[in-house]
């Protein structure tokens, strides 16, 4: 049977919406400082300037393949004859210009020699002492490489405001440029509130749970490319809770909280971030991840106030604060999550109400089809329920119970390594 009706009505703002205003807010110019780098320390940073190359690359013409590079600009036919004069290879080219007539052995990026117009692959040669005889059809392709084929002078490489993979630094490499101006990381300050936390590994007392939202967002973080600077743990006082949110605004660049923003009675931090600067909307349209907030501390500094639930702060940072920290570095597009569509591998049971994130597998039927696999529980407490997932589903809030079959669109849980 699907599970209980949901107790909210339709309330809170949608994600999408919720994204854009949070991004509208920030500004789309880049927040933080600039540094140079070597490329070596580039990876996963955003650059900030335009890169242009200053000359062509490979910068002479090169053979693609290892064979004998001819005295000659038009098609070489089957039993034409050259007389060798020497050889180029990657470092040590041949010096001196091809007559008709003239070959040179050649191996794969070394540079071709002037008079010469064709490459023939070594397979489709018989080489007698000095002279070359083509034995097999050739065909219409030279197999010389120009020499901007990978940039020429003035040729950007890269715009700025690009998260820099290793394509993107092996080109630049290749290229000649050896060190970046890409933006400093974002200082991150995580504030954990929550009167029944303690620390793993202490005896728990009753009614107390061991505290994970902070190593969870620490490492969910690290695997995007950032890092906690700062991190504190307050139990549910309002003076100790104002004086944590004080220090990390002075000290961070942004602030994240994970409990506390929903409307109990201990929950302080909505209310001392509305003192302490601005709350700009509470409460998505979402599940999970109902109690999310939003504002400034200061009027400056950015504040995500994620839920206390683990799974609801982790898919939360996922889906609006990763691209608010993206376009602080200045991202010009902030990464996302790629989709693509799935059936359900199974039925699954719920009730309408809000638009939610299942947890799910990725799988392949007998067939070929893409299929979600969603095990267990998907309570935004149980943090099992993130443990091995490939997939956030994207369950429509009108959804009602679904048959295995049903077609949805999914999140996939993997980044590009190039």
């Amino acid at each position: 049977m699907p599970g209980p009706a949901e107790p909210y009505g339709r309330e809170g703002l949608p994600l999408d919406q919720a994204r854009e205003r949070l991004l509208d807010d920030l500004g789309r110019e880049p927040c933080l400082a600039c540094e140079t780098l070597p490329l070596s320390q580039c990876l996963g940073r955003v650059n900030r300037e335009a890169i242009t190359a200053t000359a062509a690359v490979p910068g002479f013409r090169a053979s693609i393949m290892d064979g004998y590079a001819l005295g000659q600009q038009q098609q070489p036919q089957v039993g034409q004859q050259w007389t060798l004069q020497g050889r180029s290879a990657p470092g040590a080219p041949f010096s001196q210009t091809l007559k008709s007539g003239e070959a040179i052995r050649i191996l794969t990026g070394a540079p071709v020699p002037a008079g010469s117009g064709w490459v023939l692959p070594q397979e489709l040669v018989h080489q007698d002492n000095v002279t070359i005889t083509l034995t097999k059809e050739a065909s219409s392709s030279p197999w010389i490489r120009p020499p901007d084929e990978e940039c020429a002078p003035g040729d950007q490489l890269l715009p700025a405001g690009v998260r820099l993979g290793a394509a993107e630094l092996g080109r630049l490499a290749g290229c000649g440029v050896a060190s970046l101006c890409v933006s400093r990381l974002p200082r991150i300050g995580l504030l954990i509130s929550g009167d029944e936390l303690i620390a793993a590994g202490q005896e728990r007392h009753p009614g107390a749970i061991w505290e994970s939202n902070g190593t969870l967002l620490a490492a969910l973080l690290q695997q995007l490319d950032y890092g906690i600077h700062q991190q504190r743990v307050e139990a549910d006082q309002p003076d100790a809770l104002r004086q944590a949110l004080q220090h990390l605004a002075a000290e961070c660049d942004v602030v994240v909280s994970t409990g506390g923003v929903s409307a109990g009675d201990s929950d302080w931090i909505r209310p001392l971030v509305q003192e302490l600067g601005e709350v700009n909307f509470w409460k998505l349209f979402l599940k999970p991840g109902r109690p999310f907030a939003y504002g400034r501390i200061g009027n400056q500094v950015p504040f995500f106030g994620l839920p206390g639930n683990p799974v609801a702060a982790a898919i939360t940072a996922l889906q609006l604060l990763w691209p608010a920290l993206q376009q602080l570095e200045g991202q010009h597009v902030p990464e996302v999550l790629p989709r693509l569509q799935v059936e359900l591998a199974d039925a699954y049971r719920r009730r309408p109400g809000r638009p939610e994130l299942a947890r799910a597998r990725l799988a392949v039927s007998s067939t070929g089809c893409l299929q979600a696999r969603i095990e267990g529980s998907q309570a935004s407490s149980r943090i099992g329920s993130l443990q091995g997932a490939d997939l956030l589903l994207e369950i429509p809030a009108e959804a009602g119970p679904l048959d295995a079959g049903s077609q949805l669109w999914a999140q996939l849980l993997r980044r590009r390594l190039f």
